[in-house]
């Protein structure tokens, strides 16, 4: 008989009961979870599609360029090192901006559509890593050429002061991905989008510990969470990371979402500014594009991902290559690389580029910029916005030589601070700021600008605040009174002024209307007694340059500092000695009138803005102005090429620096130098924020950084031919005898000295015959006409031997108008200078007649 066995829920009905509760739970949470996950995924998917409906993830920023660099034959350039330069301008990778060819010793240039250049090209010829020739396309020679610009940065996305430099996915270097990939996440191009098994390790180690520290998100979950999520670690803000990874996947190939990665990423920090993505950190850390890593460099910013500011290369190296080295071994684990190539890599110490932001990306400058742009363009958003081509003034080079010549001199600056403090007493030591211009003394093109010794620190720009000038005023109290002699007016003694025209430097009050102002010199009882001209700018004497001031007319004076953009100086007696205050650009502009034959240039650095198709969105003009004769100009100079070369200002020859330069040290409460050569014009300050005294002398201070500057600059090709100074017609130069201040001759040429004249100005006779004709005296006091050969006369709109115009508001070098001019449509100053006539000069009459109440002092 059969065995029937029946097995039903009557058996076992506890069990089934408690089987089909769990699966109807298990239902009703898949399907409370599924509505949830249905819920969280549409609202994500709404966040994701508002954000891409507002335009591109990374917003186009304007981009900031340097000024062209100059190729010219004798320029110790190679074809190599102007191809470099070409791809580093984007040549050859994008043939829209421009192309060239190597041919052995030989490059040819093919600028693009989208150059900032005409689209000529040109042939240069190297042999011996020197310029042999340029020739054009037709087979001309050229002078030079011009190579398209190098850009410097972008400006900052916004007030949080981001930057960043886009790359597509075709521009990462292979290494870099394999890098990122192998550190970061292995699987990202296999997963679709969250690495499950890292996610519950995570969740499991997080819940043992009781902290969200675990790093077990995916490159796509690192980039939904920094582009959409706020940095906290919750529950609820992982779901939304995960829904949002979803998104993207669905969305994006991994090309495209490994391309988002790379540009949003944060790698750092430089100066004020936060590093993000690889094509910042590839300029930040190593100077290069990012087309141009090696293995190791691009181990290194991968390694940077995780804790950035932790294994930051520049404060921790070993840190950052032990974790280059982890990288490393990584990408052998995963096989892309061999161990062999990882070897090699480790090897190598690491390559950074200069740690001082300003030499490589001048930040002072570039804020510079971008407050100028919003002035011409519009708001500040528009200035940053549009993918902008900005086209500046700046020289790369220059700039870096001027941003090390500061570190260096501010170092030789702390020392002498520290000095002045007693022993053991450094902790309210105030260290003070410095600010460097650097123009081509020419055009006014502001080359090298350097704000302050810090910029991450404070991102004050010294280069644009308004400070006392002390003596760097000078000059322009002995070029009014050589353009008095110009126009055939006598100073005090009857003479017209020269270069040894005798000042009295004696002790005296030069106070108005009851109030008492009796200045004295730097130092206490220095030359007393009546000096050359030429004895008080070198020993920069302040009685002396105030009595000449007073005896051309304080108007005249303030009239030609307002002329040359000095605006804020008044005609009272401590004018002459630098009481009223310039920033370090207005001086810079301001002694252009000195290097450029009398010519004001206003410093610029805005040359044209540019669509990305390099269509012209505006073009900016320099502004110049004749303010002064050429020849004054030159005698001018040549007082301060004394000053180099004897006088307070001699110190920068024992720094090394021998070239050809006239210049001018200034104290106040701050240390000046403004100095230039045949080819460069450079300003330094130093001083401190809080207006204190800095306590040092801008000899000891200023001048050093100066000769630091100059001497870097004379080494690069584009500045190597500094030259001398090319007296314009109508001025000679004399060796004069220091014991007599007469001219050489072969019994008294042993101490001496070169000092320029106004063609029939000069001494007459030796320093062994002393005396002079006295009908050749009365005939060059009774015709002043002679001090102006060719009639000399400057009227507006004439052209000059530099081919300039004279336009309206020129200072005169016209003996029947000597009156002041006026300055920015403004009435001149209602005091001006009388003259007598030549009679009166030669037998003393009518001096009291010509005496004005001086001005009253300073307030």
């Amino acid at each position: 008989m059969p065995l029937k066995l029946k097995v039903g829920k009557s058996s076992h009905p506890l069990l089934w009961n408690v089987a089909r509760f769990l699966l109807v739970l298990v239902l009703m949470g898949a399907a409370f979870g599924g509505i949830i996950f249905g819920i969280y995924y549409y609202r994500y998917r709404n966040v994701v599609q508002e954000r891409l409906a507002k335009g591109p993830l990374f917003a186009s920023v304007a981009q900031i360029y340097a000024a062209p660099q100059d190729v010219r034959p004798g320029q110790q350039l190679s074809a190599d090192s102007i191809a470099a330069s070409l791809r580093k301008a984007g040549y050859n990778s994008n043939t829209q901006l421009g192309s060239y060819q190597l041919r052995g010793d030989d490059i040819l240039i093919k600028p693009g559509p989208q150059s900032y250049l005409a689209t000529d090209g040109a042939t240069i010829h190297t042999s011996g890593g020197q310029v042999q020739s340029v020739t054009a396309e037709n087979g001309a020679a050229l002078a030079g050429y011009k190579l398209e610009p190098q850009l410097i940065t972008a400006l900052s996305e916004d007030k949080n002061r981001v930057k960043r430099r886009l790359v597509t996915y075709n521009q990462i270097p292979p290494h870099m991905v394999q890098a990122v990939t192998a550190i970061e996440d292995r699987r990202f191009f296999e997963h679709g989008g969250v690495n499950y098994v890292r996610l519950i390790k995570c969740a499991v180690q997080d819940t043992l510990s009781r902290r969200m520290n675990c790093g077990g998100s995916t490159l796509t979950q690192q980039l939904a969470k920094n582009f959409f999520l706020s940095p906290e670690k919750t529950i609820s803000r992982k779901i939304a990371e995960l829904m949002i990874t979803y998104q993207l996947e669905s969305r994006f190939s991994k090309q495209q979402i490994f391309e988002m990665y790379a540009n949003e990423i944060n790698i750092g920090q430089r100066g004020s500014y936060a590093v993000n993505g690889f094509g910042e950190a590839a300029q930040a850390y190593f100077g290069k594009d990012l087309r141009q890593l090696n293995l190791d460099e691009c181990a290194l910013i991968a390694g940077l991902i995780q804790n950035p500011n932790r294994r930051n290369p520049y404060r921790h190296p070993d840190r950052a290559t032990e974790r280059r080295n982890v990288v490393l071994d990584s990408m052998v684990e995963t096989g892309s690389i061999t161990a062999a190539e990882a070897e090699r890599a480790k090897a190598e110490p690491l390559h950074l580029a200069p740690p001082n932001i300003d030499a490589s990306e001048a930040p002072y400058f570039v804020d510079l910029v971008h407050d100028q742009i919003v002035q011409r363009l519009g708001d500040s958003d528009t200035a940053r916005s549009g993918s902008l081509r900005i086209y500046t003034s700046l020289d790369p080079d220059l700039q870096r030589a001027a941003s090390e010549a500061v570190e260096v001199g501010m170092r030789n600056v702390d020392e002498l601070v520290r000095k002045h403090h007693k022993k053991g007493d450094t902790s309210n030591i105030t260290y003070p700021q410095v600010a460097l211009v650097a123009l081509n003394p020419h055009t006014g093109q502001i080359l090298a600008l350097v704000g302050g010794r810090n910029y991450g620190v404070s991102q004050l720009d010294h280069a644009t605040a308004e400070r006392p000038t002390g003596s760097i005023f000078k000059p322009f109290v002995y070029a009014t009174a050589y353009n008095s002699s110009l126009e055939g007016t006598a100073v005090e003694g009857g003479s017209v002024f020269t270069a040894l025209t005798k000042i009295n430097d004696d002790p005296q009050d030069f106070g108005t209307n009851g109030q008492s102002y009796t200045p004295g010199n730097f130092e206490r009882g220095e030359y007393p007694g009546m000096v050359t001209a030429a004895t008080a700018i070198e020993h920069s004497l302040n009685i002396a340059t105030i009595s000449l001031a007073q005896m051309v007319g304080y108007n005249n004076v303030a009239t030609l500092a307002h002329s040359a953009g000095i605006v804020n100086a008044k005609a009272t007696p401590s004018m002459a000695i630098g009481t009223y205050s310039a920033t370090p650009i207005d001086m810079a502009g301001a002694y252009t009138v000195f290097a450029n034959g009398g010519v004001h240039l206003k410093p610029w650095l805005l040359a044209s803005v540019r669509n990305p198709n390099g269509d012209i969105v505006a073009d900016f003009a320099p502004e110049a102005k004749q303010v002064l004769d050429p020849r004054v100009a030159y005698l001018t100079q040549s007082l301060m090429e004394g000053v180099i070369a004897r006088g307070t200002a001699s110190g920068v020859r024992k720094h090394g620096f021998l070239a050809p330069a006239a210049g001018k040290t200034g104290t106040s409460h701050d240390a000046w130098f403004a100095g230039y050569s045949s080819n460069l014009l450079c300003i330094i300050w130093v001083g401190n924020d809080d207006y204190t005294d800095v306590k040092l002398q801008g000899a000891d201070a200023a001048a050093p950084i100066w000769a630091e500057f100059m001497n870097r600059a004379i080494r690069l090709p584009q500045y190597s031919d500094m030259k001398n100074f090319t007296p314009p017609e109508g001025v000679q130069t004399l060796s004069i005898n220091r014991a007599t201040n007469m001219p050489v001759d072969e019994s008294c040429s042993s101490d001496s000295f070169n000092a320029a004249f106004l063609v029939g100005t000069a001494p007459q006779g030796t320093c062994s015959r002393m005396g002079e004709d006295t009908q050749a005296l009365g005939d060059r006091l009774l015709n002043g006409a002679n001090l102006n050969p060719g009639n000399g006369n400057v009227s507006p709109g004439t052209p000059l031997n530099n081919g300039m115009p004279n336009p309206a508001g020129a200072i005169p070098a016209n003996r029947n108008n000597p009156q002041p001019v006026p300055i920015n449509n403004q009435p001149a100053p209602s005091e001006p200078v009388k003259h007598r006539n030549p009679f009166q000069k030669l037998f003393g009459l009518g001096k009291d007649k010509d005496k004005q109440p001086p001005p009253p002092p300073p307030q």
